[in-house]
Parts: C-alpha cells; sequence; structure tokens
C-alpha cells in the first residue's frame, strides 16, 4: 500500500474521472452517503462543514453506497438531482461504490486498512465519515452517528 491518497481516483456523478492527487495540500473528509437513509440529513451538516472550511483548505468528497438497507437505489442523475434539490449540496460527489465486500472501492479499502474500525475493519453504515489530513495521510475515522459538526475540532487540528 502507498502512503497516501493521491494514488486513488474516483469518478463523479457527471462521469468525470477525479485523482484525489487533485486535493494535494487540503484536508480531505470522505463520507459513504445514501439518499434514503434515517442519516441523511447529515447532508445539511456536512454543506455546513464544507462552507465553513473550504476556504481554509477543507474539501469534503460523498461517495453514494447502497450496501446497507439498499438505501441509495438511485442513478447518478438522481442522487444528483436529490443532493442539489433537498440538501445544495456543493463538495464532490462519486459515482455510486462499494465500501465493503469483494467491489469495494480501493480508496475504502485502503481508508479501513490504515483506520480500523471498532469490531472490524468493515464500515458499518451510511455516513462513516474518514478524514485525510493535508499530506494524504488518514487521520481519523468516525462512525456514522457522529454527527458532521462534531468533527470541527479535527478539521482544525489537521488545518
Amino acid at each position: 500500500m502507498s502512503e497516501n491518497v493521491y494514488q486513488f481516483n474516483f469518478k463523479q456523478l457527471d462521469g468525470q474521472e477525479v485523482s484525489m492527487s487533485e486535493f494535494k495540500g487540503k484536508a480531505i473528509l470522505v463520507v459513504n452517503t445514501a439518499s434514503f437513509c434515517g442519516l441523511t440529513y447529515h447532508y445539511t451538516g456536512l454543506e455546513k462543514l464544507y462552507q465553513k472550511y473550504k476556504e481554509s483548505g477543507l474539501v469534503i468528497i460523498g461517495f453514494p453506497c447502497n450496501q446497507f438497507g439498499k438505501q441509495e437505489p438511485g442513478t447518478s442523475k438522481e442522487i444528483k438531482d436529490f443532493c442539489n434539490l433537498n440538501y445544495d449540496v456543493t463538495f464532490p460527489m462519486s459515482t455510486k461504490v462499494d465500501v465493503n465486500g469483494k467491489n469495494t472501492h480501493p480508496l475504502f479499502k485502503y481508508l479501513k486498512s490504515e483506520l480500523k474500525g471498532k469490531l472490524n475493519d468493515s464500515v458499518k453504515w451510511n455516513f462513516t465519515k474518514f478524514l485525510i489530513d493535508p499530506d494524504g495521510i488518514p487521520f481519523k475515522r468516525f462512525s456514522s452517528t457522529t454527527e458532521p459538526e462534531d468533527i470541527s475540532l479535527s478539521i482544525d487540528e489537521v488545518l
């Protein structure tokens, strides 16, 4: 495994390929998201965090995932429309990915190996959050129930 996240790519909802290296020097918050989850309201807090810290060097990237209760069944366009209409999401969003299992997105394989979970490494539910420092080093993992605003101190720490 390499020493940082910059070796990975993801596809945005519009299909454009993005290299994580585009975010060198920024703190990155990676979140697996879902449109029909009891925690979907986290989009509001995530967008607030993004607006508060983006000038200071934070980028948030949402990775929609349909692996938990099939709570992200939509197409990329449906996900994008949902996020825009309901939560005014302006941070980058990936196409749907798997965060567990044999088709796990390589970024999540890496993050889970670097930042272990409580019982095992698997992502337990939607809205698990991974904070990466400006050097691309995974810094801290937050459970799905951690409110976005409760991550502020850790963001301050890495910025």
